[in-house]
């Protein structure tokens, strides 16, 4: 299994790929949560759960059970 939100680290980025489930909140997809857009990790609560992210300048907090749902491709400033 590839990289996924859940996995960053405060302050890394990476651009959603693709999400593993079909069921996906459709708040996020209003947010812009979709493929292409980057999504960086801000914070992580206390408790590891949950964990707020930027995508397209929206801060959304979602559960890390959520997040593991949304497949990321590495990103790289340079490209």
């Amino acid at each position: 299994m590839g990289l996924n939100v859940a996995d960053l680290r405060r302050g890394e980025k990476g651009i959603i790929k693709e999400f593993t489930e079909d069921v996906l909140p459709i708040k996020l997809l209003e947010l812009g949560c979709l493929p292409g857009n980057i999504v960086e990790l801000v914070q992580v609560a206390p408790l590891r759960d949950p964990i707020y992210i930027n995508v397209n300048g929206s801060h959304i907090a979602i559960r890390r059970e959520v997040a593991r749902q949304i497949a990321l491709e590495p990103f790289s400033p340079d490209e």
